[in-house]
């Protein structure tokens, strides 16, 4: 990606607005009382309360005291800086295609062509299942399996081991968000025996016109879960309810958090998933590392039947498979299907 290519820049009106306000940026929550011993009653209450505050106000948070080792995040941050500065040759050996869509890609070559990033994927869980095809009555399933890169030394060991811990962190998040909307803290844990979860390294190299390009499009994030860990550079930009854009402003060692579709259906709105977006940067290139958190290819998603109880407030989504949901999206970065781009609102109910 040394040379721009004019396919990046995109037209005037699509030119992002930049953000107005960084001062008044995502709620920072300390989890704390989660690693209290004895277990402290009226700190966790505390804690529920504003993780839901959280999850309803702004759909994204950032935590801090979570538990993950620094030392599991600076080996995984190393191992990706050492990757991505491998020629194209060399990282192409394990590029995604359509039979395996985990491993590298560059954001040239995608059919995104307005994002300025490089990117590598991969799964921990073995098998990790989805549906061959997002057509109704086709049961067949292909399975996810990690193209993992000779170089550098320990990639693999680092990936996995940092993966783990953002695991654990994302269930204990989980529970939290279950707790907030009354449930119990295990409602959700059931989805996600076989998940389908995965982790992306994402590389922004410096961006000579960053105006005119972004790193990432604004888009919402389709599964239950998203922790993020970005370094001092920042760019990303959440969208507030009053329609501003927000900067991100890194904090050392902390984790930002979004709710996704999947906890936007669960919750029947009462938690949205939100539009966010990633800025490039002309002086400094920008690594992050996203894990998304995703139930099993099998589960069938729909609004919590304890929260449309009543008439008052009844289902505002109908049923939808997970695995053919992503499916779609996933299938599509390769070649036209015969459907629109699968999102939530496809299956809102006409009431």
């Amino acid at each position: 990606m040394g040379e721009i290519d004019p396919s990046f820049i995109q037209s005037t009106e699509h030119r992002p607005k930049l953000a107005s306000t960084e001062a008044e940026g995502i709620p920072l929550i300390d989890l704390s009382p989660l690693h209290n011993s004895p277990p402290d009653s009226t700190a966790m209450e505390n804690l529920v309360a504003e993780i839901g505050n959280a999850c309803k106000d702004w759909g994204f948070f950032q935590v801090i005291n979570h538990g993950v080792s620094v030392n599991y995040r600076q080996a995984i941050e190393s191992v990706s800086r050492e990757f991505f500065k491998q020629s194209i040759e060399q990282k192409s050996k394990v590029k995604r295609d359509e039979l395996n869509p985990m491993g590298y890609y560059d954001g040239e070559h995608t059919k995104n062509v307005r994002d300025w990033k490089e990117v590598f994927d991969f799964v921990m869980q073995v098998p990790t299942l989805i549906p061959a095809s997002h057509e109704d009555g086709d049961e067949e399933v292909i399975m996810l399996l990690t193209q993992w890169p000779q170089y550098p030394p320990k990639f693999r060991e680092a990936c996995e081991e940092y993966t783990r811990e953002t695991e654990k962190l994302s269930h204990k998040l989980l529970e939290l968000i279950s707790l907030s909307l009354g449930l119990p803290a295990n409602r959700f844990s059931g989805c996600f025996k076989d998940q389908t979860s995965f982790t992306r390294l994402n590389y922004y190299p410096r961006c000579p016109i960053p105006d005119l390009a972004l790193g990432v499009g604004r888009h919402k994030d389709a599964g239950a879960l998203t922790v993020l860990a970005q370094d001092d550079v920042g760019g990303l930009e959440v969208k507030r309810k009053d329609g501003e854009w927000v900067r991100v402003k890194p904090t050392p060692d902390a984790y930002i958090v979004n709710v996704g579709d999947l906890i936007q259906v669960w919750s029947n709105d009462k938690y949205e998933s939100v539009e966010h977006r990633v800025m490039v940067n002309s002086e400094r290139e920008r690594f992050s590392i996203p894990f998304f958190f995703n139930p099993a290819h099998y589960t069938m998603v729909e609004p919590v039947a304890e929260l449309v109880a009543n008439e008052q407030n009844p289902a505002k989504y109908r049923a939808f498979n997970w695995g053919k949901f992503v499916s779609a999206r996933a299938l599509s970065n390769f070649k036209k299907l015969d459907v629109e781009n699968l999102q939530v609102y496809h299956f809102k109910t006409s009431g």
